[in-house]
């Protein structure tokens, strides 16, 4: 019975932490590699993990079932995902027991945001410009394109609260982003509406996302990254939709 407990506390550690990993945006063969380790670390030689970017499917050889935990939340987080790395590395010298892994596991699944919002409104709007800078616009077109960031990246995050499909938040954005952008033009504190479009949707560029999906498809995960592939271009699509929208317009 004791052996039972024991077996099932190992499943629950790699189980929580591949969610965590998961839900804060790392490659899913990072996730099934952290996994495998953590068992192994704690003498389970045999276990066997499938991962999507909707689930994980985690079970061990012996008369325990397999286990599944949905993932319906992703985020980019990636503080947690080395925190996360960080403990199963702990766990492998033997520094952590399963109960002390568990316990600090579900304190970092508390947690929120690792910056506070005005900190991550502030990123987009310095970002912003210096993207605009960076596509070779002008300087004058710099804090234009740096407010229309930062109201772009706030309607994305307070849309995401209201709206359950993140694509429409995404969409209403990027309409915003258009409209700012049009009349910073309009009232001649901008002069190249498309630099400073290019420049505000930059912190909306799923580039972490993308990413994950190539280094996916090149580990050999097809459906894990065709499926962050279309989520990628989804949220591409959104995009563009919301600027064409403005420009369809004016």
């Amino acid at each position: 019975m004791e052996k039972r407990v024991y077996t099932y506390e190992i499943i629950e550690v790699c189980l929580l932490a591949g969610k965590i990993m998961l839900e804060s945006g790392a490659e899913t063969y990072r996730v099934e590699d952290t996994m495998t380790r953590i068992a192994m670390s704690f003498g389970i030689d045999h276990s066997h993990s499938y991962v999507t970017p909707t689930g994980i499917i985690f079970s061990i050889d012996g008369a325990d079932p397999a286990k599944l935990v949905r993932i319906s939340e992703r985020s980019t987080d990636l503080r947690k995902v080395t925190v996360v790395n960080s403990l199963s590395r702990q766990i492998a010298s033997g520094i952590l027991s399963p109960q002390d892994a568990l316990t600090q596991l579900r304190q970092i699944e508390k947690e929120r945001d690792a910056y506070p919002l005005w900190i991550q409104i502030f990123a987009a709007f310095i970002s912003s410009g210096c993207f605009l800078i960076m596509y070779q616009g002008q300087w004058h077109d710099f804090l234009p394109a740096c407010i229309t960031g930062a109201v772009g990246l706030s309607g994305v995050i307070f849309l995401h609260r209201l709206l359950e499909i993140k694509f429409f938040a995404e969409f209403l954005s990027s309409v915003v982003i258009g409209l700012l952008a049009f009349l910073f033009v309009k009232i001649g504190a901008g002069h190249e509406i498309d630099k400073i479009i290019i420049g505000s949707v930059m912190p909306l560029v799923p580039g972490v996302l993308i990413t994950n999906a190539v280094r996916d498809l090149i580990a050999g995960h097809l459906v894990s990254g065709i499926t962050k592939g279309a989520e990628a271009f989804l949220t591409a699509f959104a995009i563009g939709t919301g600027i064409a929208v403005v420009f369809a317009f004016y």
